[in-house]
């Protein structure tokens, strides 16, 4: 999935207007992505337009109790990953890399 951001939001400064960003994974309907710094944060998911929509084949999608979406590459998938992840855990940081190139490249 490839989104663009709208329009530039002073409260979301590591984002560029025009630019855009693949989601690596949506979770509670916000879209998790590469800001420009890099980082795998979530951003809500209506500062974005679409650009293609075609999601992986290989994500994990559940529904929350409220209706809300999950999708994830399986390796980012477990609870509790992102967590670890922010924390430094080397495991979740070469699991993360290597599922966000992965993606990357089939986006390419």
């Amino acid at each position: 999935m490839i989104v663009k951001l709208i329009e530039p939001r002073s409260d979301y400064p590591d984002l560029s207007t025009g630019q855009t960003y693949c989601v690596i994974g949506i979770e509670a309907d916000d879209y998790r992505l590469l800001d420009d710094r890099g980082r795998p944060y979530l951003y809500p998911a209506d500062l974005f337009a679409i650009v293609d929509a075609g999601e992986p084949d290989d994500w994990v999608v559940s529904t929350g109790d409220d209706g809300e979406r999950y999708a994830y590459p399986a390796a980012l998938n477990e609870p509790g990953f992102f967590e670890d992840f922010f924390e430094g855990r080397p495991e979740s940081i070469a699991t993360f890399w290597q599922s966000v190139n992965q993606q990357l490249s089939r986006a390419a």
